[in-house]
């Protein structure tokens, strides 16, 4: 007998599974320039989300893994202890949301790109995630961990920053101004063309006990 005519149980379990994975995708939701309203976690459909609004919606320790968003705004949502493993946020808005405690260390890291405009952001963490030019306005950040990341150029103007850690953290040419309570090391972030009011000097010289004024 041919042995080419003997089955490969390993390359059929192979080409099986490449067909799972193939059909999910295709059967995965889509949906694309939509309105959802009031929204509650248990009528969230994990899909693809494409220029599409969330308003007013409660999505609090929902798990958004499989789901990605792209060119997407939320507004009024609480989001808190959200699970966002995985998920892809692409040149997404927030305004006015609850976001509480959100791991957004753990989302894909491929082109993510985030506007916070007027947002709670207590606890969550953005360790080592590359967020150059990302946006972090008028909202308020206590004890939120940017270890590690690169916020070059990004805004925090007018936000509340208590507690928010900035070590390692690439800070060049970011904008503080009117931000208020934040502690940053120049010994430990990279600062170089960053913005700050004369107001701030306390949050960049507190190591060294100087007082301003």
């Amino acid at each position: 007998m041919d042995p080419r005519a003997i089955a490969n149980p390993e390359k059929k379990n192979t080409l099986a599974s490449n067909l799972i994975s193939f059909r999910s995708r295709i059967e995965m939701p889509f949906s694309r320039e939509r309105t959802f309203q009031n929204l509650l976690a248990s009528n969230f459909e994990i899909g693809e989300y494409e220029s599409c609004t969330f308003v007013g919606c409660t999505f609090s320790g929902l798990n958004f893994q499989g789901s990605s968003f792209e060119n997407c705004t939320f507004k009024n949502c609480d989001l808190s202890n959200a699970k966002v493993s995985g998920v892809s946020f692409q040149t997404v808005r927030f305004e006015a949301c609850k976001i509480l405690g959100v791991h957004f260390n753990a989302a894909n890291p491929f082109l993510l790109e985030f506007n916070f405009q007027g947002c709670q952001l207590d606890y969550c963490n953005f360790f080592h995630l590359k967020l150059k030019k990302s946006i972090f306005q008028k909202s308020r950040l206590l004890e939120t961990d940017f270890s590690q990341a690169d916020l070059s150029g990004s805004n925090f103007s007018g936000s509340e920053l208590s507690g928010t850690v900035f070590d390692q953290t690439n800070l060049e040419k970011a904008d503080f101004r009117e931000a208020v309570n934040y502690r940053i090391d120049p010994e430990r972030n990279k600062i170089k063309g960053a913005r700050f009011d004369l107001e701030g000097l306390p949050g960049l010289l507190g190591k060294w006990g100087i007082r301003v004024g």
